[in-house]
């Protein structure tokens, strides 16, 4: 078992600072959840926030209220598992961002970066062009393909590529960084041309499943797949914030964590995969959405410092509202068509991106 000591010190530190973090957690969940009504009741067909409210509480046993029928309709049909997907997308997907960012000590890395997201899009589109020839037509019809295959090919092509770039970025038994980035820029090149390939043999209905990927969306979410991406999602949460302390003891260097008692091999390990299982299945279900992983836990970092036990958690739920805020903005802003939210995310991310490599070039950090 993983124990991590600490000094009085800095135990004193941590009473100290323990009310700021609960009040920082306190208000991203309360926005998350304004949002979350917000982007409900947000559309095309508009759904006012007192209707939402009664329709999401006459849901509860024992509640009873006055609903629209067609607003009711709507909102469990096709709104309600759109913003849950969002949810759990933004979560993952920040969660696993901070996972690497701890992994590897450094604020830039994020599992597209590293070729992570990329393995995951390239199992899935592998399924969808090649499936009909290497797996059972029943497994390739009905719920079965989107519920069960997809997420389990895209965890896979996220697991491999995840544990090759880890490969090539160990030398003499040290993670090197630029290694490390440089192996995943080549890795989403090569993918990107698989990708092509893919396209170029695919049939018409192929290739608009495949654009989906490379554009990501979130118009296919339904229940039977929140069903299953759910609690994997979930789980990784869970499973990350056990990590926070040996994440926090890594910060100090490997020999450092190792006498604190952290089990710096297992740590690694489960940091890797809990990002390949979050990314894989998300990825299955949403197509390729850049830049939460990077923006999220980096945003809570200048806010509340490096403590894992506070970026893990704050993390998911500001990646939840700007995931749920960029669908909303996807399906609104050239309505009644809808914008790819890969999109978005990347006009949001890719100028952060370059003002974090500005600001480590000013500050001369390495």
């Amino acid at each position: 078992m993983t124990t991590v000591s600490c000094t009085p010190d800095e135990a004193g530190a941590e009473a100290a600072n323990r009310p700021a973090r609960r009040s920082l957690l306190v208000l991203l969940g309360t926005v998350l959840a304004v949002t979350v009504v917000f982007a409900i009741g947000h559309g095309a067909y508009r759904i006012p926030p007192q209707a939402v409210l009664a329709i999401l509480l006459d849901a509860l046993p024992g509640i009873s209220f006055a609903v629209d029928a067609q607003q009711s309709t709507v909102l469990a049909a096709i709104r309600a598992p759109r913003v849950v997907l969002a949810v759990l997308t933004g979560a993952g997907l920040a969660v696993a961002g901070a996972l690497m960012q701890g992994l590897f000590r450094n604020p830039l890395a994020d599992p597209a970066l590293i070729g992570v997201s990329a393995g995951a899009a390239l199992a899935a589109a592998c399924v969808i062009v090649l499936g009909g020839l290497l797996l059972p037509a029943t497994l390739m019809a009905g719920g079965w393909l989107a519920a069960v295959v997809l997420p389990l090919a895209a965890f896979a092509g996220s697991l491999a590529v995840t544990v090759l770039v880890y490969r090539i970025g160990m030398a003499h038994g040290v993670l090197s960084l630029p290694m490390t980035l440089l192996a995943g820029i080549a890795i989403n090149a090569l993918v990107g041309a698989c990708i092509g390939l893919l396209l170029f043999i695919a049939s018409d209905e192929q290739l608009r499943t495949l654009t989906f990927w490379n554009l990501g969306s979130l118009a296919s979410a339904h229940w039977i797949a929140l069903a299953v991406a759910g609690p994997l999602v979930l789980g990784v949460v869970l499973a990350a914030l056990a990590l926070a302390r040996p994440l926090n003891a890594l910060s100090l260097g490997e020999s450092r964590a190792a006498h604190l008692g952290v089990d710096v091999v297992r740590t690694k390990r489960s940091a890797i995969l809990l990002t390949a299982l979050a990314t894989g299945v998300l990825v299955s279900l949403t197509g390729v959405i850049g830049f939460i992983g990077l923006v999220a836990p980096h945003l809570i970092r200048l806010v509340a410092g490096p403590d894992h036990r506070i970026v893990i958690p704050g993390a998911a739920l500001l990646g939840a509202i700007l995931v749920v805020l960029a669908d909303v903005a996807a399906r609104t802003l050239v309505t009644p068509a809808e914008l790819p939210i890969g999109i978005l995310t990347a006009v949001l991310g890719a100028p952060f991106f370059l003002f974090l490599l500005l600001h480590r070039k000013t500050h001369g950090a390495r």
